[in-house]
């Protein structure tokens, strides 16, 4: 049967299944035999069960941590915030990959639209927040911090549609789709936070948004990062922030840069992105590894704990899968993690799109709001 012919039957069964972008196109995970919802009394366990690898390609667990659970797993308490009881983890065993082409389409005529995006922080709230964390800057109480904003809207969602859609004008490298009975997670983050083949594990950060406009090309664009001393500040810190994360689990002296200071381009911006390496440790697990790693230093600011407490104390509502990671951890104890940005959370009807930019001591607050819309454009345009 035609792989797309078959996307679409398990896409009209309402059966449950996810997408995710791999080297060579997509993979689709399907007849899930487990589902594991996860919460704080069982996420140490399901990280340090060993389940039997007998080689096969669905040896593996495939799903999400959510923002609230990787902080209960570095012993980070959050206050009473505004919740939508949505689960804070979820994890699927599939019994079927199959491998989808670099591009495909759905045909989806009833679309629902909605122009009715409400922010849940407007200008004069933002400023107010960003000036109070500026004097925290100041005082060294942190050196970045990422300030998230809230767009909702009420609207019944094609999940497959959107993400057709998503990846055919703002293709990411870790792109994702989750289709699921009761909530759909639409994504097109950019953003490698953890590969680990062996005892090979790379992390790729990136810190540094830039518009595009008809006049900048990449060579452009990183020649106005290199200039830019707020963007190379706040790269420098991430960087130096996820090769400290790394250190933790990796052998003296193997963390390497390896690429540093690059420019990839998307569909609206350019991103100023490094890569960084290391050799593990031995007898390093699946849970040291999430915890030294998650939640990713470049969508939360630096230090990383004082920066969560300061974060987690002025944020009136859960982030949700927002800065939380999506991603699968192979039975043979490979893994491969995202950061959740760029994306949408469809539940009970219900979209959500959550982004954040970053403060330094250099920001200016209406440019920082302003970058926080132009990241979560690309996903309010599917509704229009």
């Amino acid at each position: 049967m035609n792989k797309i012919k078959k996307l679409t039957e398990i896409h009209n069964s309402g059966k449950p299944y996810i997408i995710y972008k791999s080297q060579k196109g997509f993979d689709l995970y399907t007849n899930f035999s487990k589902k594991i919802i996860l919460n704080n009394k069982n996420i140490k366990s399901f990280l340090n069960s060993r389940q039997k690898n007998k080689s096969n390609n669905t040896d593996l667990f495939i799903g999400f941590f959510g923002y609230e659970l990787l902080n209960y797993l570095i012993n980070i308490k959050l206050p009473k915030q505004k919740n939508i009881n949505f689960p804070k983890g979820i994890f699927y065993k599939p019994e079927t990959k199959i491998h989808l082409s670099d591009s495909f389409e759905y045909k989806f005529k009833n679309r629902f639209k909605s122009n009715n995006f409400k922010i849940n922080i407007d200008i004069n709230s933002y400023t107010k927040i960003f000036n109070k964390f500026k004097k925290k800057i100041k005082r060294g109480e942190t050196y970045q911090i990422k300030i998230c904003t809230k767009y909702k809207t009420k609207s019944k969602i094609n999940p497959l549609d959107f993400f057709c859609r998503l990846s055919k004008t703002n293709l990411a490298p870790e792109a994702f789709l989750i289709k699921d009975k009761d909530y759909s997670i639409i994504s097109c983050s950019p953003e490698n936070l953890i590969t680990k083949k062996g005892d090979h594990i790379s992390t790729k950060p990136i810190a540094g948004t830039l518009k595009k406009t008809r006049v900048l090309n990449k060579s452009k664009a990183l020649n106005y990062f290199r200039k830019n001393i707020k963007e190379t500040k706040e790269h420098n810190m991430i960087v130096d922030m996820e090769r400290n994360d790394l250190s933790r689990i990796c052998k003296v002296g193997s963390v390497k840069l390896s690429k540093q200071k690059i420019v990839e381009e998307y569909k609206d911006l350019f991103h100023y992105v490094s890569l960084i390496e290391g050799k593990l440790k031995k007898n390093i697990k699946n849970i040291d590894i999430i915890k030294a790693m998650m939640p990713g230093g470049s969508v939360i600011g630096c230090p990383k704990i004082n920066t969560l407490n300061l974060l987690n104390n002025q944020e009136k509502e859960n982030r949700n899968i927002y800065t939380g990671s999506f991603g699968y951890i192979k039975f043979n104890g490979d893994m491969r993690f995202n950061i959740i940005i760029r994306s949408i959370l469809n539940f009970k009807n219900i979209s959500e799109i959550s982004v954040a930019s970053g403060v330094v001591v250099d920001s200016n607050a209406k440019n920082e709001f302003n970058e926080n819309y132009i990241k979560a454009k690309a996903l309010i345009d599917l509704y229009k």
